[in-house]
């Protein structure tokens, strides 16, 4: 199976950077950069929303966004994006989009250049000896950053009573792969040299990412292992980017869904790629990576999303390699539904699913 699926690795680069037969070269370093050409049309319907994640995609829709994957990565940087919709959802029915004063956030660098650095959530009670979580926000590596993603590492922070460590790291195309894997095992460093004096205890770190970020917390934990550093105690990759196959089921039923689609993949993989060689390295194919040895994990996924398939397949890949791993797969919510639990019922599940197995992976 794994043999297969590094076959398909040279497949999905020619779809995501260029067409079939005939590769498009990368983009420059610049983030003026034209978009490359959309890939072939694929007809297909995805599967429906809830009611409750139709509404945020409704909110977003009518915030009038231009399509992702006919901008530069400037211009799709400032686009109005799901964290808005959310917030425009709340707003309607009477929430606070203020951040939960019971926690508290310190922006701390990591590393000497700007994007290196680290928001640090703690509980506003203060404590120590608490549990630690390194997030790793999505946005395939190209856009969004720690403030787009701050509903889930605030959560987190909250219910587990942790110290939770959002990284920031460099975007493409300014740096291009491996960069942001570089940050993240940067910043993985650092914090289990800082955690004491958070409040943190350094014994007891996990690793948990959203999309983009969820690759980067199991390539994260590869790299401990690697390196012998202290293994997290878990893994937490919430839709990770994993699989290099073109011939996913999802990449076909949801290959136009929202707020991800299959031009956008291609458009992400033409920014943070260097090479066509790129889409086959293990940190990003990840299945067809070593996955012997690595820590507990939990992998969640939303029914409506193109990267559906990746997480489903890295289960069984992990398995295959003897870990322990418990993935589901959550009906009616799309990409970037984690963190919205607030107005989407399924959003509310998967956190709790994934909070849940945090709790258990600490209390050990």
């Amino acid at each position: 199976m794994v043999q297969s699926l590094r076959t398909g690795g040279l497949l999905v680069t020619m779809a995501l950077l260029g067409t079939a037969s005939v590769a498009v070269a990368q983009s420059t370093t610049s983030p003026n950069a034209s978009p490359p050409p959309p890939p072939p049309p694929i007809a297909s319907q995805p599967a429906k929303a809830s009611p409750d994640m139709q509404a945020v995609l409704d909110a977003l829709a009518a915030l009038g966004p231009k399509p992702i994957e006919t901008l530069t990565p400037v211009k799709a940087r400032i686009q109005p994006a799901f964290p808005d919709a959310l917030h425009a959802v709340m707003r309607r029915q009477g929430q606070s989009t203020a951040p939960d004063p019971a926690v508290t956030t310190q922006d701390l660098p990591y590393g000497s250049d700007p994007m290196q650095y680290a928001r640090v959530y703690r509980p506003a009670g203060g404590g120590t000896k608490l549990p630690v979580v390194i997030y790793f926000h999505g946005g395939g590596w190209v856009i969004a950053d720690v403030n787009a993603y701050d509903a889930a590492p605030r959560l987190m922070s909250k219910q587990l009573g942790a110290v939770v460590v959002s990284v920031e790291y460099r975007h493409a195309p300014e740096a291009k792969f491996p960069a942001q894997h570089e940050d993240a095992a940067a910043a993985y460093r650092w914090t289990l040299q800082n955690a004491g004096g958070w409040g943190g205890d350094a014994g007891r770190v996990a690793v948990a990412g959203e999309s983009a970020g969820g690759n980067l917390a199991v390539a994260t934990a590869i790299y401990a292992r690697d390196n012998n550093l202290p293994a997290p105690v878990h893994i937490l990759a919430v839709y990770p980017i994993a699989n290099s196959a073109t011939d996913l089921p999802s990449r076909r039923d949801s290959a136009n869904a929202k707020p991800l689609n299959a031009a956008m993949l291609k458009w992400f993989g033409y920014f943070y790629t260097s090479s066509m060689a790129d889409m086959q390295d293990p940190r990003i194919n990840l299945v067809g990576a070593n996955l012997r040895g690595l820590p507990p994990t939990t992998i969640v996924n939303s029914q409506i999303d193109p990267l559906r398939s990746d997480g489903e397949t890295l289960a069984a890949a992990m398995r295959s390699a003897g870990d322990r791993v418990e993935q589901r797969t959550f009906p009616g919510v799309t990409h970037e539904s984690f963190g919205m639990g607030k107005v989407v019922r399924g959003a509310y599940d998967q956190e709790n699913f994934a909070i849940g197995r945090l709790k258990t992976a600490f209390a050990r």
